[in-house]
């Protein structure tokens, strides 16, 4: 593996850790909001963040390269409401997606085609992680202030359930 793809890699590392812990203080916000569904949404995606990063240590360790593990800053706390809370996931995906996009080109710029190959399953989550996340704020967007379509939205998210792919490479 070629240091500069190394360190590229390392450094994804590092946000995909940032996002394990975005998402699991926007869990624990929402668990002080009496939001469980959200809660529990935002929790299952935390642990989705968190195999995404191990998926970067299994490949880095497999090419023969050294995972070098960095301080993850401190994710905000505090929101104004649960439609700021996915505004920011949204936001924070579309970040995700253009560093997944930076990768691919490097790789490409290297002829590391199993870096590339590697990366495009991440091309592909970040299409449905987007997706996702956009689908939620456009219906809370809708609800506005209404307490019972608010609850409706938590009620419906209690029931997502984890991805399966927290042990596949």
């Amino acid at each position: 593996m070629k240091r500069n793809i190394e360190d590229a890699f390392n450094l994804h590392l590092n946000a995909e850790f940032y996002s394990f812990y975005l998402y699991l203080s926007m869990a624990n916000y929402f668990e002080a909001q009496n939001l469980g569904g959200m809660a529990h949404w935002m929790r299952v995606q935390s642990e989705e963040e968190r195999s995404h990063a191990m998926k970067f240590v299994d490949f880095i360790n497999d090419r023969s390269g050294r995972v070098m593990l960095q301080q993850i800053d401190q994710p905000r706390t505090d929101w104004n409401s649960a439609l700021e809370v996915f505004e920011d996931a949204y936001s924070h995906e579309q970040l995700i997606s253009g560093k997944i996009d930076e990768l691919v080109e490097l790789a490409n710029q290297h002829h590391d085609h199993a870096a590339h190959q590697f990366l495009q399953w991440f091309v592909s989550e970040q299409v449905e992680e987007e997706a996702t996340s956009l689908g939620i704020v456009e219906q809370l967007r809708r609800v506005g202030d209404n307490p019972v379509g608010l609850l409706m939205i938590d009620q419906q998210l209690v029931g997502r359930a984890p991805s399966g792919d927290s042990t596949s490479a």
